[in-house]
């Protein structure tokens, strides 16, 4: 991953780290289910962006190389890497 996305990355994980702290400490308060709601769909928002941004990257650089490489067993092995990711998600 090139330097300004790992960047990137890293302070989004680090915000959403803060963020679940804060959803943690309103659920030991007792605070209001629907308000506590909100903020895990909050950070469940903010873990898919960071997800977004490692797939992008993932397709324009390794699957690029990949599917652009001579070795047919190489471009079926990143099709078949990208076809468990999807699926792994579909299981959660």
């Amino acid at each position: 991953m090139e330097e300004g996305k790992r960047r990137k990355v890293v302070a989004r994980l680090k915000s959403i780290e803060g963020h679940v702290r804060g959803v943690q400490r309103m659920v030991e308060e007792d605070v209001y289910c629907t308000d506590i709601l909100k903020q895990t769909m909050a950070v469940q928002a903010a873990i898919d962006k960071v997800n977004a941004i490692i797939l992008e990257n993932h397709l324009h650089c390794c699957v690029t190389t990949g599917i652009r490489g001579e070795g047919a067993g190489e471009r079926e092995r990143v099709i078949t890497e990208l076809l468990d990711v999807f699926e792994t998600q579909s299981k959660l």
